[in-house]
């Protein structure tokens, strides 16, 4: 008598340590943004939440997106690669548009579509990854020739040129050209491109860099040239371009080892501009110290590596280069918030994923994960 073997049918997984550092960053960050920013709303006349509570509302939105995006199997969005690209391209022109601009802090950066703000860079650095990951699989083979390269390589540029000039945001431009520069350096197995535009890229700008600090004397300095002089040589610029970072370094060195403890930084009380924003990490390292610093990176260390495990495992290329994508962005984004904030580079305006205050930012970073997961459900495992 032979007996039959029923097959089970293989399960379909799902990334909880994925969903729980994301859950986790995002209620740290809320705590450090209620830390953080209670003292300004207070000097402005609000209530002592009220960033707390309009970063809380983006939050539940976001979460909600990303359990619907989570949901649909990802395959779904790759027949509006096209227009996520063209899209996000027609939202960045609306910047231009008086009826739809929003200004904030003497950038305008967003557009109001009725009582919500939305920052188009934020929709283009989805729109990217998902229109690189659809092109790279049409092009197969053609990615390995040098045509089909830099075809890839410049299809980002009319988005980047388009973020820099119009909405005046340089480190946007430089994550979404460093997401598909990330994506064509896993889809192509021609390092030696790479190595050769890394090599000639940094030649460019330490010659820029020299260039600048030798005209220094010059008048007619850029606001960008002053960024980089207050970068090489912050306490002689402390009353202007120098003093953010300056106020950010004496958060980070007050902070010691444990630190001052939850809520009672100094700098934060009307000492360091922008702190709930892109100086928060300062503030995480001057009431939380050098163990909540390294805490924080390791959490994201974390969340790479979850991502690297899903993009190794994911069913197909497309879902992989998803992955590839998402991480590219969020790998850029904190590796130069807290370059930034050490004056490691110089300042510029990158805010620190799912920690730093920002609806739309937070928005499209869940929406992102949304996708993570989604590629993840379709990983098949097998009872062996």
């Amino acid at each position: 008598m032979v007996e039959r073997i029923k097959k089970k049918p293989a399960e379909n997984y799902f990334d909880y340590s994925l969903l729980f550092i994301v859950l986790f960053l995002l209620g740290f960050g809320l705590v450090m943004i209620y830390s953080t920013s209670s003292y300004e709303a207070n000097m402005q006349g609000h209530n002592s939440t009220f960033y707390l509570r309009k970063q809380v509302l983006a939050t539940i939105i976001g979460l909600a997106a990303m359990i619907v995006v989570a949901n649909i199997p990802y395959h779904f969005w790759e027949r509006f690669a096209m227009l996520a690209y063209f899209g996000s391209g027609a939202m960045i022109l609306m910047v231009l548009i008086p009826g739809l601009q929003y200004t904030a802090n003497g950038a305008t950066r967003w557009i109001r579509i009725g009582g919500l703000t939305l920052q188009p860079a934020e929709v283009a650095k989805v729109g990217m990854i998902l229109f690189l990951a659809s092109l790279v699989c049409r092009m197969g083979r053609r990615i390995r020739t040098t045509k089909g390269f830099f075809t890839v390589l410049l299809i980002p540029m009319p988005i980047c040129l388009m973020i820099w000039k119009i909405t005046n945001n340089m480190s946007s431009a430089i994550i979404v050209f460093g997401i598909a520069a990330l994506m064509l350096f896993v889809a192509s197995p021609e390092y030696k491109k790479f190595i050769i535009l890394g090599a000639g890229g940094l030649a460019v700008i330490a010659a820029l860099v020299f260039f600048i600090s030798q005209a220094a004397a010059s008048e007619n300095m850029g606001f960008r040239s002053e960024r980089i002089l207050a970068w090489l040589n912050p306490e002689a610029h402390a009353s202007d371009k120098g003093f953010q970072t300056l106020q950010a370094l004496y958060a980070i060195g007050s902070g010691g080892i444990l630190g001052k403890g939850l809520g009672q930084s100094m700098q934060k009380l009307g000492f360091l501009p922008e702190a709930q924003n892109d100086m928060i990490f300062s503030i995480i390292c001057e009431e939380l110290g050098l163990f909540g610093a390294i805490a924080v990176i390791l959490m994201f260390l974390l969340l790479i590596w979850r991502f690297m495990v899903i993009a190794n495992n994911a069913a197909d290329l497309f879902g992989a280069l998803l992955v590839v994508g998402v991480m590219g962005h969020i790998a850029i984004q904190v590796i130069l918030n807290i370059a930034v904030v050490t004056n490691t580079i110089p300042n510029t305006g990158i805010s620190l994923p799912f920690i730093s205050y920002g609806g739309s930012a937070v928005l499209f970073l869940l929406i992102e994960i949304g996708l993570v997961l989604s590629v993840a459900k379709g990983i098949r495992l097998k009872d062996t």
